[in-house]
């Protein structure tokens, strides 16, 4: 709906915009002198788990991952509160410290904020990073040849509905909150070359990463999707490779499926392609539409092996799971290799 309504929308013209919303990217960057440029993000959400303090801390990962995707270094925050008049306010206070919590492991300043009343609690941020202008990396580089990495396990949305339905084990809660809480910061500096008291993020000359996005709520075939016509390539997908939560197949053979994985489906199932021998619910996780998911990155060949070995070294548990190919049809192939 929204990508129906964006494209109808005028185009202004601002020469200082490096990504806008037309490029479906997972932020905006705007230059602001030859060495600098703003990174901008925003996003917020309903309570996906029981624990307020959780629960923010979970916003403000998601929301912090976008400027990681872009390659930039998050800096400032502005919180996005919808509370109800008759709640209890504790609880908010617990949320806001939750998100506080991962805004200072950031190195993000919150400087303000906006709250309404609604009958219905909503939480998160508005989060600007600064990058080098020359430096972002963007979902339309991948080029044919790229091994596709992947920093984090697919599942969370089954696992959200599950858990809203009470139903959920709980070490698939434990699993699902360990990922929702990792901030996707130490994977960025990797990619980078960052380190977490620079001013600004550098790239690393040591591997060629392409593009890269955050697999958020479109899943992985939809963010997939994006990063293939961004950069007009096909993808390759191996199925057996892609990592995911415990008890995520669980809740796809049980029925937990959130309303989104069932949009995502609909909408770019079409351009998918499936080896004979893949399970069903496998097929189905590759559309969960995940909650401060991780970094899905296009880097070279040559580099792929080395990159991993970095990121493993830095505590980020990367796959490879797939490969761009020249543009063909079907756009995305999934693979049992």
């Amino acid at each position: 709906m929204l990508d129906k309504v964006l494209g109808k929308l005028a185009r202004q013209q601002d020469p200082n915009v490096l990504v806008g919303f037309d490029h479906a990217d997972d932020a905006g960057v705007y230059q602001l002198t030859p060495a600098t440029a703003l990174v901008q993000t925003v996003d917020f959400f309903t309570p996906i788990v029981d624990d307020p303090y959780i629960f923010g801390q979970i916003a403000a990962t998601n929301a912090l991952s976008d400027v990681y995707a872009m390659g930039g270094r998050p800096i400032t925050s502005l919180a996005l509160v919808c509370f109800p008049d008759k709640a209890d306010i504790a609880i908010l206070e617990q949320i806001m410290a939750g998100g506080l919590s991962k805004m200072v492991e950031a190195g993000c300043t919150v400087i303000g904020g906006h709250s309404i009343r609604d009958e219905e609690t909503k939480f998160g941020y508005a989060v600007t990073g600064v990058i080098d202008p020359g430096k972002v990396i963007t979902n339309a580089g991948a080029t044919p040849g790229d091994r596709l990495l992947f920093t984090k396990a697919l599942g969370t949305g089954v696992i959200s509905t599950a858990i809203k339905r009470g139903v959920a084990k709980q070490s698939w809660i434990d699993a699902a909150v360990a990922s929702m809480t990792t901030l996707n910061k130490r994977a960025a500096e990797v990619i980078t070359g960052g380190m977490p008291n620079d001013q600004r993020p550098t790239t690393n000359d040591r591997f060629s990463v392409h593009a890269m996005t955050d697999i958020t709520g479109f899943g992985l075939i939809g963010h997939a999707r994006e990063l293939a016509l961004a950069s007009n390539v096909s993808l390759r997908l191996f199925a057996n490779r892609v990592p995911l939560l415990e008890g995520a197949l669980d809740c796809v053979r049980a029925g937990y499926i959130p309303g989104g994985l069932k949009a995502n489906r609909e909408f770019a199932e079409c351009l998918v392609s499936y080896d004979d021998g893949i399970a069903d619910e496998l097929k189905t996780i590759l559309f969960d539409p995940q909650t401060a998911g991780g970094l899905l990155i296009s880097v070279a060949q040559e580099d792929s092996i080395e990159l991993l070995r970095a990121l493993s070294a830095a505590g980020v548990p990367a796959v490879e799971i797939g490969e761009v190919v020249p543009v063909a049809k079907p756009m995305i192939a999934v693979s049992v290799e």
